[in-house]
């Protein structure tokens, strides 16, 4: 019903002569931003039934100019996953369009599930707090566009980390991932870590060089992070984003190894010690009461044994470990050693790679080291593990810096058990995107339009191929 009245007041603004950016395009919006009168529950029990009397500020600009939301998509309980599996309610898990046997990463699956699937054009309002824009997008071979910490209004988001949450694009090209991201950013007075900035047209900044007749990346200073391309890096998903580094020195660009080794080593820790902390505090206010999941009221419980049972069944698994983590991280006696250190890492991690720019324009190595899983193969990955996935996106996530994931080639394998098979592929051969990741400074999101637009698929090899 909302889609429907929203394409029929765009129709009668097109009728009389409006031209919006948006207008009559096809939006998704992930669970955790509100949209009025929708259900928007983070894929949380504990938000049950929650339909906002509000938009968030980013989904109201993009129906200002004309979207049709068409629609909310999966994601992990408040963001907590890295694959989407860990889905508590309103949706099911979503399969990779690719293999429905993997999965379509996390924690904005959904977003770039539909996203690829859709046959139509269509855009999807995404979120990243560790690399929940990059990875999914990765994954299922679509742009994924993060921007600047606070280019984007943050209001109407249902927080999982306040200093890290970012909300982005994600779009079947470059250009489209730039489009929305154009529309959502700029300042916003109802958030108070929101920049001064009015807002950019990212694409029409990127395509400058060209109407000048330079090529997009010509002298553009590319470093490639040798300290991601090593042990655990699959041999395939190397040799593509290897492919996609010399398709931009063949455009112009000059190639420089730059190494990260503190963001490397310590960016997972001190990411997951900082966002657990945030979110134990963000879902402290989750009980039930005002909106949410409400159990029944016994005579024979007081009020903590109901608000402990409130919380008990309202929560997954994987909310209920960061929310105790996250306790335990901000204990008065646990504090300096664990919150307080992690934000002097995460400081020494921001100036690693402000020494980076000083060298290279963009910094460039894989969105993710891996395929995507397999479902049973998730299932057997411990904790750590699941986190260690995130090896890739942490760093700029935690430096706010912006990131583009965009597709770089294809991988073949064998649709039931993703083993190795021929190069050209028989017919139940699948094919598995690969993303390479692009980062640059601050507020420099057109450089990333810029580099990205360059970068193209390379042909499918089978798993082993390394030619």
């Amino acid at each position: 019903e909302l889609a429907r009245a929203q394409a029929q007041a765009v129709t009668a603004k097109i009728a009389q002569g409006w031209k919006g950016r948006l207008a009559g395009v096809p939006l998704s919006v992930k669970d955790c931003l509100c949209v009025e009168g929708v259900l928007s529950q983070a894929g949380s029990k504990a938000l049950e039934g929650y339909a906002p009397v509000f938009s968030a500020t980013a989904v109201q600009r993009c129906i200002d100019e004309g979207a049709i939301i068409v629609g909310k998509t999966s994601q992990d309980e408040f963001g907590f996953g890295s694959f989407s599996t860990n889905v508590g309610i309103g949706f099911a898990v979503p399969t990779n369009p690719h293999d429905p046997s993997r999965a379509c990463g996390g924690s904005s699956g959904g977003s770039a599930g539909v996203t690829a699937l859709t046959r139509l054009p269509h855009l999807s309002i995404a979120e990243s707090t560790g690399g929940s824009i990059a990875s999914p997008a990765s994954f299922c071979g679509v742009a994924g566009l993060c921007p600047t910490y606070g280019q984007v209004s943050r209001y109407g988001l249902l927080d999982y980390a306040n200093s890290l949450d970012k909300i982005g694009s994600m779009g079947k090209s470059v250009d489209d991932a730039a489009l929305l991201l154009s529309v959502m950013a700029g300042h916003d007075t109802k958030d108070s870590t929101s920049l001064p900035d009015a807002g950019f047209d990212y694409s029409a900044i990127a395509s400058t060089r060209a109407a000048d007749g330079l090529s997009p990346v010509e002298g553009l200073r590319i470093g490639v992070l040798a300290d991601f391309f090593g042990e655990g890096v699959l041999p395939e998903v190397r040799d593509h984003v290897q492919r996609a580094a010399q398709q931009l020195a063949d455009a112009g660009a000059r190639l420089k190894s730059v190494s990260l080794p503190l963001t490397a080593k310590q960016g997972v820790g001190a990411y997951y010690t900082t966002a657990v902390t945030e979110a134990s505090m963000n879902l402290a206010k989750y009980c039930g009461i005002r909106y949410g999941h409400a159990p029944a009221l016994s005579v024979d419980e007081d009020f903590n044994a109901s608000f402990t049972r409130a919380r008990s069944e309202s929560f997954g698994t994987e909310a209920k470990r960061r929310i105790m983590l996250g306790t335990f991280a901000r204990m008065a006696g646990y504090r300096d050693a664990y919150y307080i250190r992690a934000a002097k890492v995460r400081t020494l991690i921001l100036r690693e790679y402000e020494e980076a720019f000083s060298k290279v324009d963009v910094l460039l190595c894989p969105t993710m080291p891996v395929l995507p899983p397999r479902f049973d193969e998730i299932a057997k990955l411990t904790p750590l593990q699941n986190y260690l996935m995130d090896i890739m996106t942490v760093g700029p996530n935690l430096a706010g810096l912006p990131h583009l994931s965009v597709p770089c080639g294809w991988v073949a394998a064998d649709a039931g058990r993703g083993s190795a098979v021929g190069g050209a592929g028989g017919s139940d051969t699948v094919f598995l995107p690969v993303g390479c990741m692009l980062i640059s400074p601050h507020k420099r999101e057109d450089v990333l339009v810029q580099a990205g637009r360059i970068i193209r698929p390379a042909p499918a090899l089978a798993k082993g191929d390394e030619s």
